[in-house]
């Protein structure tokens, strides 16, 4: 039933669903499929699973999903420059990753699994695209409810 919602909101568009999988598209434009994210706070683990329906390669227009704090996504953002696309333009073990996939390029596709057990209701957090210049745009807001 999760999934039937999260095609839902594809074709939707932007409309936000609490589930604990989720189904996200990015193409040669940047924009996610989704701009909220609402997690069940019942929820053990969430999936994120992120297709590029493009046809740019990653170097050129490269997408990934990365969770942080709110606070802190602009600087981490700007610390992955120096990580370049072999390293998902994210720093190397930075604990203000809580999440991400790898950088895919267009008819790509990669997933991710977390626990949301250390993550606090009370807090904003922000998945965004570390892809140099796409955070500042391609972004969103993820909410436990």
């Amino acid at each position: 039933m999760r999934i039937l919602f999260a095609f839902a909101a594809l074709f939707i568009g932007h409309s936000a669903f609490a589930a604990c999988e989720f189904e996200i598209e990015v193409g040669d434009a940047l924009t996610f499929s989704v701009s909220e994210m609402e997690v069940e706070a019942s929820c053990k683990e969430v999936s994120v699973k992120l297709t590029h329906t493009g046809k740019m390669p990653t170097a050129a227009m490269g997408h990934n999903w990365v969770l942080s704090k709110s606070s802190e996504y602009q600087a981490v953002a700007g610390a992955g420059v120096a990580a370049g696309v072999e390293g998902n333009y994210l720093p190397s073990d930075d604990a203000r990753v809580i999440a991400s996939t790898k950088l895919i390029g267009g008819g790509e596709s990669d997933s991710v699994t977390f626990s949301i057990a250390d993550l606090d209701a009370a807090e904003s957090y922000t998945f965004y695209c570390s892809f140099p210049g796409h955070w500042a745009v391609m972004k969103g807001s993820f909410k436990i409810v």
